[in-house]
C-alpha cells in the first residue's frame, strides 16, 4: 500500500508510520514540528520529513489511505486537498481496526491506569517470551518500540482511548476496535473540550461496551461506584468479571502481594497499581498464561515511562516523575506516595497542563486531591493558556480550588527550578506530576541537587 500520514510526528502516528514501513509499506509524511523521540525514530527509519510544514502538493491519486493524526486540524491544507481528490482518509484507529479485523483483539480502556494496565500486560507476555502485536501509549523499558504489527500474530493488544479520532472524526478512539476482550480501569471526568457534561463523557464508555463483541469478555474495577453500577447494568451479552484491589502489605517502604506462590516483593506500589495488576492479571489469564506465570513475571515489572517513575533514589531522598494531571490521578498518586513512604515528608510539585485543569470552572475538581502532600507546588505555563485559549489563572483561584492557602504557585520555570533547588531534601520525596514538561525544565540539574541528600 501507498500511505500518507498528515501529522506523522504523533506518539502513536510516527510508530504506525514506521511499522507500515517495516512490514514493506511505502510510506510518506508531513508534520508542522516534530520532537524526540518521534524525529530520531523517524530519521532513522528514513521517514522524517525533509522540511516542515503542510504541502498539499505532496497529496497525489496513487495513495491508498491518507491517515490523519489528531494534531492536523479541519482546515489542514493537505487535509483538503486529500478530500477535494476523493481520497480514503482514516484516523489511525480506524486504520489499526482494519489492519486488525483478523486478530483477538484486546483493549484496555479507562480514564486511568490504562497505560500501566497495558504495560504489566506486555511486560508479562515479554517475559515469557510470547509475542503479541501492540499499541500502548507510553516507551517500555523492555522494549523500545510502543507499536508493533505483524501478519501472524494472533492477538493485538491495544490501549483504548476515549479521546476523539480525529478532526474530522469525532467518535472516542475505542469505538473503532470491537474488542473480543476489553477491560475497563475506572470513570473519572476528563477532557471537558470535547466532552462537556460527565453524563456526555460516562456515556463514551457506555458505547464502548456495547462495541465489545458479543459473547465476548469485559474485565472491571468493581472498586469504582460508577463503573460498577454502569457495567451492571449494561443489557449487552457479554461475561462480565469484577476485579479488586489485591492482598498486600508495605514493609521498610517495599509493598509486598499475598498470593498462593507466596509473599511477592513488588517494584511498584500504590492501591492504583495493585488494582492495576489485579486487571492485568485477569487479561493474562484470557491470553493463554496461567497465574503463576504471571506471578512469576511481574515483581520485576518497574513501570511505564513517568508513571510514577524513580528518577533518583540516595541516601534519604527520592525523586519521581508522574503523568498524573487529572484530579483522579493526582489523588491517587498522593495517596500512593503517602502511604508506601510513611517516614518522610513529601513534596509534590503539579503542573496546570491540559485544556481541562486550566479550566477555571474544571478546575474545582482538584479539592483536596493533594492534602496528602505535605508541602504543595503548583506550576502553570501562561503560554498554556494562550495556546489553550484559556483565560489567566488567578493565584487565588487556584488556592481555592485545591482548598489550601499554602499552595507555592509558579507561572515561570526558571522560577520554579530556583525554588527547587534551594529546597533540603534530607528525609524527602519530591514528586513531579505533569503530563507536559514544565516548560522543558532541567532535570537533570534537579536530579543532582536529589541526589545530594
Amino acid at each position: 500500500m501507498r500511505l500518507h500520514f498528515i501529522a506523522i510526528g504523533g506518539s502513536v502516528m510516527h510508530s504506525l508510520a514506521i511499522a507500515m514501513h517495516l512490514l514493506g509499506h511505502k510510506v510518506s509524511g508531513s508534520d508542522d514540528a516534530i520532537y524526540d523521540p518521534s524525529r530520531s525514530n523517524l530519521e532513522a527509519s528514513g521517514l522524517l520529513p525533509q522540511n516542515l510544514g503542510w504541502f498539499p502538493e505532496k497529496i497525489n491519486s496513487e495513495f491508498d489511505v491518507v491517515i490523519l493524526g489528531m494534531h492536523a486540524k479541519k482546515d489542514n491544507p493537505e487535509l483538503l486537498e486529500a478530500q477535494k481528490k476523493g481520497l480514503k482518509i482514516q484516523s489511525y484507529p480506524e486504520f489499526l481496526a482494519a489492519r486488525s479485523q483478523n486478530k483477538s483483539r484486546v483493549v484496555i480502556a479507562g480514564s486511568h491506569g490504562k497505560t500501566t494496565i497495558t504495560s504489566m500486560i506486555l511486560y508479562v507476555l515479554h517475559y515469557h517470551e510470547i509475542k503479541t502485536d501492540f499499541m500502548v501509549g507510553a516507551q517500555q523499558k523492555f522494549m523500545s518500540e510502543t507499536l508493533s504489527i505483524s501478519n501472524d500474530n494472533d492477538f493485538i493488544l491495544l490501549e483504548g482511548d476515549e479521546y476523539l479520532s480525529s478532526a474530522i472524526d469525532l467518535r472516542s478512539k475505542f469505538l473503532w476496535y470491537h474488542p473480543e476482550i476489553a477491560l475497563i480501569s475506572g470513570i473519572a471526568w476528563d477532557h471537558i473540550n470535547v466532552f462537556p457534561t460527565f453524563e456526555n463523557y460516562v456515556k463514551q464508555f457506555e458505547s464502548f461496551i456495547n462495541s465489545i463483541q458479543p459473547g465476548g469478555v469485559l474485565i472491571y474495577n468493581e472498586e469504582d461506584e460508577i463503573l460498577k453500577s454502569l457495567v451492571e447494568a449494561h443489557p449487552h451479552s457479554i461475561k462480565k468479571i469484577p476485579y479488586k484491589t489485591p492482598k498486600h502489605y508495605i514493609n521498610n517502604s517495599i509493598t509486598y502481594l499475598e498470593t498462593t506462590e507466596g509473599n511477592l516483593p513488588l517494584s511498584v506500589f500504590g492501591e492504583h497499581n495493585l488494582l492495576n495488576l489485579a486487571g492485568a492479571k485477569w487479561i493474562t489469564q484470557l491470553m493463554g498464561l496461567d497465574a503463576s506465570e504471571f506471578y512469576e513475571a511481574i515483581p520485576s515489572f518497574i513501570g511505564a515511562s513517568k508513571r510514577l517513575e524513580c528518577l533518583v533514589k540516595s541516601k534519604t531522598a527520592f525523586l519521581f516523575k508522574d503523568f498524573a494531571h487529572a484530579p483522579s490521578k493526582v489523588t491517587a498518586t498522593s495517596k500512593a506516595i503517602k502511604k508506601q513512604f510513611s517516614n518522610h515528608k513529601i513534596v509534590i510539585c503539579l503542573e496546570l497542563h491540559t485544556y481541562s485543569s486550566l479550566d477555571s470552572e474544571f478546575i474545582e475538581q482538584y479539592a483536596h486531591s493533594l492534602d496528602q502532600a505535605d508541602e504543595v507546588v503548583v506550576f502553570y505555563n501562561p503560554e498554556a493558556l494562550k495556546i489553550k485559549k484559556r483565560a489567566p489563572i488567578a493565584p487565588e483561584s487556584i488556592k481555592q480550588a485545591f482548598r489550601s492557602t499554602s499552595i507555592n504557585i509558579f507561572n515561570h520555570k526558571d522560577s520554579l527550578l530556583n525554588f527547587l533547588l534551594k529546597k533540603k531534601y534530607e528525609n524527602k520525596v519530591l514528586v513531579m506530576m505533569s503530563s507536559g514538561s514544565f516548560g522543558d525544565l532541567d532535570w537533570e540539574i534537579l536530579k543532582a541537587r536529589v541526589s545530594e541528600f
